[in-house]
């Protein structure tokens, strides 16, 4: 499949979290984390099926260290569903931090996907929440709109980008990253990490250029 087939009939363009809190100044800042806003709308501008997902948390949200006593934002801990990141309190519901950036072309979106609103319960990915079995339906609503293929962007490159394109792989959509339009944490060497586990899983991490954007 030629690259530049990516966001014609049948595809959607899926724009993960792009948010004032994973921009400079918010409070779990990605580096560089708005100078991917040109790539992204450039993308949203190309595509014919947009979806944006935007975290959406509770206060004390329990992946927040602030509600674990005595651990700091960046430990881990051992919850129900398995190992969770303790992160700064962030998109916090109704809050600016939690709103899309001001730069963000929005309009076009047909669809936008809230996460994370369990507050025992962290979600990373745009089709499942952490415990890997509650699904926000975005898998149904695409399909029955005769898509599949995906090509993913946005924050953070990988966490919740990568997780989003794991998911639509094992779920059996054909999944490219645009590289170029997301940017990454690399908590402890989590970029490279997740990027050796998109491409064994078959995601193809690409460029603007090749989409021909």
């Amino acid at each position: 499949m030629s690259d530049r087939t990516w966001l014609g009939p049948s595809s959607a363009l899926l724009v993960i979290d792009v948010q004032n809190d994973f921009c400079p100044g918010g409070a779990l800042a990605v580096p560089g984390g708005d100078t991917i806003l040109p790539a992204v709308n450039r993308l949203i501008a190309a595509a014919d099926l947009v979806v944006l997902t935007q975290d959406w948390h509770p206060r004390k949200h329990g992946s927040f260290a602030s509600v674990h006593k005595g651990k700091a934002p960046f430990e881990t801990i051992e919850v129900s569903y398995g190992a969770q990141t303790l992160w700064p309190d962030h998109c916090v519901q109704g809050t600016s931090g939690a709103a899309f950036h001001e730069e963000l072309l929005t309009d076009r979106a047909a669809l936008i996907v809230r996460k994370g609103m369990r507050p025992m319960v962290d979600s990373y990915s745009a089709f499942f929440e952490d415990d890997h079995a509650t699904t926000t339906g975005l898998d149904g609503w695409l399909r029955v709109r005769g898509v599949s293929r995906l090509v993913c962007c946005g924050l953070a490159f990988d966490f919740c980008v990568a997780y989003s394109a794991l998911d639509a792989r094992r779920l059996g959509f054909d999944v490219a990253v645009a590289a170029d339009a997301c940017a990454a944490i690399d908590l402890e060497g989590s970029k490279a990490a997740q990027s050796a586990a998109m491409t064994k899983a078959g995601v193809k991490l690409t460029t603007l250029a090749s989409l021909g954007v």
